[in-house]
């Protein structure tokens, strides 16, 4: 499937502001040592104030749109060998235009992920966006994040 094409669940549209008001994003894969790294970004594109507190709610979906079996999410990256420290959750407002990032670490892996089904918060509605670069994470593996912090 290339870039471009259409998957089997309906994506964030690729242009203007979803009714959420939030668009999200992912930057590329970082590898070293077994250990991978992505950045899960969050726009406010609404214009009004945007609140997020806590961790990103994230599933890893296959290529036809469907969760990786028996890989989980934790708040934190304490479950991931050789992740960074997880600066802990703050309460974090989001101007019009501002962006927040939250890291994304999961040891390598052979079954790829494709997808991100994804929410600010926990309980809020989801989207699902492409990843930027596939996470080489399935079949039984730990999606660590940290907490939402604000990017420059």
């Amino acid at each position: 499937m290339t870039p471009d094409a259409s998957p089997s669940v309906p994506l964030q549209p690729q242009r203007g502001c979803p009714p959420s008001g939030v668009r999200f994003g992912t930057g590329p894969v970082s590898a070293a040592m077994g250990l991978r790294a992505m950045t899960l970004t969050v726009t406010n594109c609404s214009a009004e104030p945007y609140e997020l507190k806590g961790y990103p709610s994230v599933t890893v979906l296959d290529e036809a749109g469907a969760p990786l079996e028996a890989v989980r999410t934790a708040e934190g990256t304490d479950e991931v060998s050789m992740a960074p420290e997880d600066p802990g959750p703050e309460p974090l407002t989001l101007a019009p235009g501002e962006t927040a990032g939250a890291g994304l670490y999961w040891r390598m892996a052979v079954e790829k992920g494709t997808f991100l089904r994804v929410a600010p918060r926990e309980g809020d509605d989801v989207t699902t966006v492409r990843a930027e670069d596939y996470l080489d994470i399935g079949p039984e593996n730990v999606l660590g994040t940290t907490a939402w912090t604000r990017t420059p």
